[in-house]
């Protein structure tokens, strides 16, 4: 998805980079970069929410609903937004 938001102009190369880098370094970041994931998605959020593509409820909103579906998922299924026994 950053990659392709990147690719549509959403965003510089060296924005992202720097977003993510601030993620990276925030007090309290796992040493041993166990929560890689965790910044990569706060710095796309953050990105998102700074142009004006998304707003922080939204993105929120679809994290906890991915959660959901993730968690409705049998096994070896596909995890779709569908799964969300909330949607």
């Amino acid at each position: 998805m950053t990659v392709h938001l990147h690719e549509r102009g959403v965003f510089a190369w060296t924005d992202w980079a720097e977003a993510l880098s601030g993620e990276l370094h925030k007090p309290g970041r796992a040493e041993d970069g166990s929560d890689y994931f965790d910044c990569w998605v706060a710095a796309l959020s953050s990105i998102l929410v700074d142009r004006g593509v998304a707003d922080a409820e939204t993105i929120m909103g679809l994290q906890q609903s991915w959660q959901r579906a993730a968690e409705a998922t049998p096994h070896g299924k596909p995890i779709e937004l569908a799964n969300d026994p909330q949607r």
